[in-house]
C-alpha cells in the first residue's frame, strides 16, 4: 500500500478527481495549502503598488492506493494536473505500513 500525495494548482482539482474516479479510486483527502517551488512566488500590482506574493495557493491531494495501482494513479494525476506552465506541482509516493477502517475494523488493503 502507498499514499500518493500531489500538490497541484487549485483549478485542476476537478479534472484530477474525475481522472481518479474513472480509475475506480473513490477516497481522497483534499487540503488547501500555500507554498512555492522553483518559481519562488511572484509579484503583483494592486492599486498602483507592486508587492511580492511569496506563497501561492495550491491544493494538496492525498490518496491511499494498493501498490499495484501506484503507477496508474501517478500517471492519471500528472496528466490531469498538467498545464505545461511553471508551478504545475509535484507528486510524492510514500509507503503505508498499516491501514484500519475504524467503522468495520478492516485492515490494510481491505480498509482502502
Amino acid at each position: 500500500m502507498k499514499i500518493v500525495t500531489a500538490i497541484i494548482k487549485p483549478f485542476k482539482l476537478d479534472e484530477v478527481r474525475d481522472a481518479l474516479t474513472s480509475m475506480g479510486i473513490h477516497g481522497l483527502t483534499v487540503t488547501e495549502v500555500k507554498g512555492y517551488g522553483r518559481q519562488r512566488g511572484h509579484t503583483e500590482i494592486y492599486r498602483g503598488a507592486e508587492y511580492a506574493v511569496s506563497f501561492l495557493p495550491k491544493v494538496k491531494i492525498e490518496v491511499a492506493v494498493p501498490s499495484s495501482l501506484v503507477d496508474a494513479t501517478v500517471s492519471a494525476i500528472a496528466e490531469a494536473a498538467r498545464t505545461g506552465q511553471i508551478g504545475d506541482g509535484k507528486i510524492f509516493v510514500t509507503p503505508i505500513s498499516k491501514a484500519l477502517r475504524i467503522r468495520t475494523g478492516e485492515t490494510d488493503e481491505d480498509a482502502l
